[in-house]
């Protein structure tokens, strides 16, 4: 007995078509018109989309940042992100300071054990000694073709020019792909002790301390870089029309360079949000931070001529009102950073958050909440308002990210021998995004209020449903680590 979904209209990045799909196991076996209904489970979806789900390549759970970690974790996260249609995610791993990249890996891999979706890893390495550089090429077996970079953050992940030279080097030779945070962390440093000398300490100078200038000239030194490597660079979070430019320079000489932006950067806004009054816009602090109008329509126009590739989250939620509870008890009996033990004890109890930079917006711990928010925000945003088609959309959200990051076409599209993660999406239910409502572990929404059209109605993981409506079917441990290949294409 197979899952018939029947009467819908499947969505894929290149062709919409009504048609039924029908699923056995965990794959699709057979897309096509009248299928038999015998001896199935039917699923009827007139008027509905058929779409793969989303891939979120951009996420941290459990992160230590700041001095505190971020609230979603594997369990809480999971659960949060099927409910938005997203049905695999790819996490960053941080290396510990002074230790291997696999001592990062089986940290995460304990992290990763309530999984209720599927997953993969990228590594984040912040502490590049030549045994560490050795170590990178290492990592395709564990199924990783990614290394993260920081050109920011000084004194705790910023690489130099010669490191990330170096890096590029063997992630080229190996097939693998380089990923950098671009902000010039130098420049960062100085603006950053400069404005707090002078008593600038408010949410909003985050803002003034990694203005744009700083995002492009990063992203160009890595676009150069790339060039000159031959290795496939990808640039996350771009948010701002240097940064596209430079981008869209490299892409136009042939260099082999992506990059990504997230959904924020399409509306949250400096002034408005950012600038709100008094303590209220640590809620949108961020790194690269938040940018205005132009620069949200510079994106818009990075994806209508393909200078960008991808729309993640980086999600990475803190409590807007954290420090409830005894979380001084809680880092005095630490044990690898799991929360969630004090959390069922004590319903109170929040880990600190965000009021960790009153009186000094450095000490902000950078992030927001996104991941159930992507898909939905992004398809009021981009398809409703006619900027994107619906094939557009699972291609930016599903299809491109699966082809990037080496594990299409297992994920990312609807076809025979594919893995079932299908959405049922209602483009005509309409839902108002809300803390109140969200499943994320996080006291504010940054979409609080918007009222999209177009919803998931069904979310099924490798052919079992794990979301009906508003009900959780998902099961803590059924989510797998996918293992990605090199040598993935530039798209």
């Amino acid at each position: 007995m197979g899952t018939l979904f029947k009467n819908g209209t499947v969505v894929t990045a290149s062709d919409m078509v009504q048609a039924d799909v029908l699923v056995e196991g965990e794959k699709v076996v057979l897309i096509g018109q009248n299928l038999p209904t015998q001896g199935h489970e039917v699923i009827n979806c007139e008027g509905k989309y058929l779409m793969p789900g989303g891939i979120d390549v951009h996420t941290h759970l459990d992160l230590p940042f700041g001095g505190t970690f971020s609230n979603d974790d594997f369990d809480v996260g999971h659960k949060a992100a099927a409910f938005g249609g997203t049905t695999m995610h790819i996490d960053f791993v941080n290396q510990p300071r002074g230790g291997s990249l696999h001592d990062g890996l089986v940290t995460w891999r304990e992290k990763a054990k309530p999984s209720q979706i599927d997953y993969g890893f990228h590594m984040i390495i912040s502490d590049l000694r030549d045994d560490v550089m050795d170590e990178i090429p290492s990592l395709l077996d564990e199924g990783i073709t990614t290394v993260k970079l920081f050109m920011a953050y000084k004194g705790v992940f910023q690489i130099d020019d010669n490191t990330l030279y170096k890096a590029m080097q063997v992630a080229a030779k190996h097939g693998m792909i380089v990923m950098v945070h671009a902000e010039n962390g130098d420049v960062e440093a100085q603006l950053r002790s400069q404005l707090l000398a002078e008593g600038k300490t408010d949410p909003i100078y985050h803002y003034s301390s990694r203005p744009p200038e700083i995002e492009g000239e990063a992203t160009n030194r890595a676009v150069v870089l790339a060039g000159l490597t031959g290795c496939h660079l990808y640039v996350v979070h771009v948010t701002c029309i240097p940064a596209i430019d430079a981008l869209r320079r490299g892409r136009q000489l042939g260099y082999p360079v992506m990059g990504e932006t997230c959904v924020q950067y399409f509306h949250v806004t400096r002034d408005h949000h950012l600038g709100a009054p008094g303590f209220e816009g640590a809620k949108y602090v961020c790194s690269p931070p938040v940018r205005n109008e132009e620069h949200h329509q510079a994106l818009w126009q990075a994806f209508k001529d393909d200078t960008l590739q991808a729309i993640s989250t980086d999600h990475c939620d803190f409590w807007y009102e954290g420090g409830v509870g005894p979380w001084q008890q809680w880092e005095k009996d630490h044990k690898g950073g799991q929360w969630a033990e004090y959390e069922k004890q004590d319903p109170t109890y929040r880990r600190p958050g965000k009021e960790l930079g009153k009186g000094n917006f450095a000490k902000i711990p950078n992030g927001m909440p996104g991941i159930e928010d992507r898909m939905m925000v992004m398809w009021e945003l981009g398809v409703n308002s006619g900027k994107f088609s619906p094939s557009r959309f699972v291609e930016l959200m599903s299809t491109n990210p699966a082809k990037i990051f080496g594990c299409y076409p297992q994920k990312g599209t609807i076809a025979p021998a594919t893995d079932a993660d299908i959405v049922v999406w209602d483009p005509n239910a309409k839902h108002t995004i809300s803390a109140s409502t969200h499943h994320m572990r996080c006291d504010y929404n940054v979409y609080e209020g918007m009222q999209v059209t177009g919803v998931p109605q069904q979310v099924y993981l490798r052919g079992k449903r794990i979301v009906d409506g508003n009900i959780w079917l998902g099961k803590n441990g059924e989510g797998k680590y996918v293992r990605r290949i090199p040598n993935a294409p530039v798209l």
